[in-house]
């Protein structure tokens, strides 16, 4: 069997040296080289090809973000970054995802060793998942709201009535800035989990919110779902949907994680089922494992309609090809064209309810 090479980059000698030997434990993988930063990692990468890169962002002589923005252009290569559970971590991530990396393994803020140690699994899992996905350059520049031309929903009873419920995890936040940036300003309320720790979320939220005609925030506990906005899960809690009389509500939840995860993608959608049956469009775009499959077939069996991104398009093609196995999905597309089918599906909707 051929091991997945890997070569770390890291100014740390002691993360540099903690990397090494999690992924060398591993029967599958490799490590080639340990780089302590781009100028050195850039000759090695260059002589020996390696399947996947770990890049620390915060590094001397050249920063981890313009080194990956280099390698993307010159030499696409799939990148897992290693950054800080801060909120300047999780910004300089966020800008990472952006410029193509795969996904990112969040530094302890204490006890280094024992932390990395810990989620050395995790690590392993999405060094994997970052040697079979497909790397590829994402735009320096933010692209403008409205690039599909997806046209406002005028009949109001759509947005007051509907909702869009959107699951993510590998690869998520790109895809998830895509759908929403193509959304009209008076779509319905829309609820999103996407796999990512605490501290990350806000600075998500906060991004796509500048980016998008809608509002976006970091969802609070027993808040009304309004049109035109959309509503992230913070990390480390499951969002739910509620029902409070005439009113969809959130609700957050630290029960145990669910499929591993806390936020899970089925938690949301077996809400959405249980609470908004019918009035539901659901979404299921790019990502590692099967979390949100069996929601999603839950959501279609109370009434959603369901799309999932198609194999094409997703970084890792594992949640929405689960939620399509189960069942669950009624349409298949292109990230690009999600957003329009969304909304005709939710115009087909609203010309169905003036109707009764």
């Amino acid at each position: 069997m051929k091991k997945i090479t890997v070569i770390v980059v890291d100014d740390s000698a002691l993360i540099r040296k903690l990397l090494t030997e999690i992924i060398n434990s591993q029967p599958d993988m490799t490590v080639i080289g340990a780089a302590p930063d781009p100028l050195v990692a850039r000759e090695m990468i260059r002589e020996r090809n390696p399947d996947v890169i770990t890049l620390d962002v915060e590094m001397p002589k050249m920063d981890g973000l313009d080194f990956l923005e280099r390698l993307m252009r010159l030499r696409p290569t799939p990148v897992v970054m290693v950054s800080s559970l801060t909120e300047r971590g999780s910004e300089a991530t966020l800008r990472a995802l952006e410029l193509g990396a795969i996904d990112y393994v969040s530094k302890p803020k204490l006890d280094i060793v024992h932390g990395i140690k810990e989620y050395a699994e995790e690590i392993a899992e999405k060094v994997r998942t970052a040697a079979a996905a497909k790397p590829r350059m994402r735009p320096a520049a933010p692209p403008v709201p409205g690039g599909h031309q997806v046209h406002m929903l005028a009949n109001r009873i759509i947005s007051t009535e509907k909702l869009i419920i959107v699951g993510a995890s590998t690869g998520g936040t790109e895809a998830i800035k895509e759908f929403l940036i193509d959304m009209p300003s008076d779509c319905p309320g829309i609820l999103i989990t996407q796999h990512m720790p605490e501290t990350f979320t806000k600075s998500f939220a906060m991004r796509l919110d500048s980016l998008c005609r809608i509002s976006v925030k970091e969802a609070e506990d027993g808040e009304r779902v309004l049109p035109g906005h959309a509503y992230v899960a913070p990390g480390n809690w499951h969002l739910l949907l509620r029902r409070s009389g005439a009113n969809y509500m959130t609700q957050l939840s630290d029960a145990e994680p669910v499929n591993r995860h806390r936020p899970s993608v089925d938690v949301l959608f077996r809400s959405a089922a249980e609470h908004a049956g019918r009035n539901v469009v659901g979404v299921i775009l790019t990502g590692m494992g099967k979390d949100g499959a069996l929601g999603m077939l839950a959501m279609k069996e109370a009434g959603a309609y369901n799309f999932a991104q198609n194999e094409a398009t997703c970084v890792v093609f594992g949640m929405p090809k689960e939620a399509i196995a189960a069942g669950g999905v009624d349409e298949i597309l292109p990230l690009g064209d999600i957003a329009g089918g969304v909304v005709r599906q939710l115009m087909t909707m609203g010309t169905r309810a003036i109707r009764v």
